[in-house]
């Protein structure tokens, strides 16, 4: 048992870790530094998962709400495809805007700091690199004005 989650705990920790090539990491895409759609569909599980049980945004009753017209399922999906293009991968994000999709749930500062320390969690979890994260944190960093509509 012990040696089954340790090989789980390596295998999960391979999947940021690029594999050899004669390509400087520099050169990557952001996508392929995250270990592709297998490693993205990782982080997105588990942050997804960690928003769903937040006590702190299940007190907004529009997050609430909204979790019921969008279950965790769709939002992996969703969130998963948004990333794998943002981060130069093959997808193709098909979804509603930041804006149009975040307006209705009423996310305050507070919330943000919120998802944002979730998903710092995550990342963390799967060990994703410091220069990684910053390059995430960045392009999440511009959404935040379509997505915070409560001081």
């Amino acid at each position: 048992m012990q040696s089954a989650v340790l090989a789980a705990a390596f295998t999960l920790g391979l999947c940021f870790v690029p594999p050899g090539s004669a390509q400087p990491a520099a050169q990557k895409s952001l996508y392929e530094r995250l270990g592709g759609l297998k490693g993205i569909t990782m982080v997105v599980d588990d942050f997804i998962n960690r928003l769903v049980a937040n006590k702190t945004l299940n007190k907004n009753p529009a997050i609430d709400a909204g979790r019921k017209s969008s279950p965790a399922p769709y939002l992996k999906f969703q969130v998963a495809q948004l990333v794998c293009e943002t981060t130069g991968g093959p997808c193709k994000y098909t979804g509603k805007s930041m804006k149009d999709s975040h307006a209705h749930l009423n996310i305050s500062e507070k919330e943000w700091d919120v998802m944002a320390k979730e998903f710092k969690k995550s990342l963390d979890k799967f060990k994703v690199p410091a220069d990684e994260q910053k390059e995430l944190f960045d392009i999440v960093g511009k959404t935040k004005a379509d997505i915070v509509v409560r001081k």
